[in-house]
């Protein structure tokens, strides 16, 4: 087996799901799965940004920084919300599906680990689940060069996995992310768990253990009747009705989960940083 490349990786996913979606969502979510289970985790993200936002006192007008912008989505809602908005991706096929998609903000390739901007541009930078998909020994450098390119009291909002480790994906603690962007020297302002969907999380380890599937994996990433895989067309369609009704009701019941469990237990961690 080759080593892992994002940008190779993420190369064949732009390619591969290219057509799959008219917004583009398939091959920045959940490629494989159903439409309207990525229109949901898109729309929990959302609703996750636009409180970071919140927290971090973006002001309209403010010059913003996605980082790992994949197929535009959050340049066309930061544009929307009165943001200058610019997009970096190390992926060309994934900046060319943006403009499809309708993107007008400007679009430059470049890799996280390397941003192409000078010091000190941004008043913020977001990374919404992108250094999760970088191998861990390059996340901090990820993580310095956006500090880098952030001004002085600009914010950083990171939204990054907290469990579900594989081949492409590595996650870290919400006290590890919270130590890696401290050492690069942003304060964190505040902190909140992201997408808990208990039942359907639960539902889905017991599918992977009913069909054998890795049990480190916690999303629609550990989809154990992954399309590729040589369970039946059957078998899938099974699987995805009963998250048709465990995953709309899972999300339904976050904003209570939320208020009695920790956020540790989310699946995701949403962090905001102020240099």
């Amino acid at each position: 087996m080759s080593a892992y490349s994002p940008r190779e990786y993420w190369t064949s996913v732009a390619d591969e799901f290219r057509s799959a979606d008219a917004a583009g969502l398939a091959a920045v979510l959940h490629f494989g799965a159903p439409i309207w289970f990525n229109r949901l985790i898109d729309k929990l993200q959302f609703r996750a940004v636009r409180r970071a936002l919140a927290l971090a006192e973006i002001s309209r007008g403010a010059l913003v920084l996605d980082v790992g912008c994949g197929t535009g989505r959050w340049l066309r809602r930061y544009q929307e919300l009165g943001f200058q908005a610019t997009g970096v991706d190390a992926t060309p096929g994934m900046l060319g599906r943006a403009i499809e998609c309708g993107t007008t903000s400007p679009l430059i390739a470049g890799e996280a680990c390397y941003l192409p901007f000078a010091d000190a541009k941004f008043d913020c930078v977001s990374d919404i689940t992108v250094v999760q998909h970088i191998p861990r020994s390059l996340q901090p450098m990820a993580l310095r060069e956006m500090v880098r390119v952030l001004k002085p009291g600009g914010r950083l909002i990171l939204m990054e996995l907290l469990r579900g480790e594989n081949a492409h994906i590595f996650p870290r603690s919400p006290q590890d992310w919270i130590r890696q962007v401290v050492s690069c020297g942003a304060t964190p302002m505040g902190w909140f768990g992201q997408e808990y969907l208990l039942l359907d999380r639960l539902f889905v380890r017991v599918a992977q253990t009913l069909t054998g599937g890795a049990s480190s994996q916690a999303n629609a990433d550990a989809e154990p009747l992954h399309p590729r895989s040589q369970h039946s067309s059957t078998a899938r369609r099974i699987f995805w009705a009963i998250r048709h009704v465990t995953a709309p009701l899972s999300a339904w019941a976050d904003t209570g989960v939320e208020k009695i469990c920790p956020a540790r237990i989310a699946t995701h961690g949403v962090f905001v940083f102020r240099k």
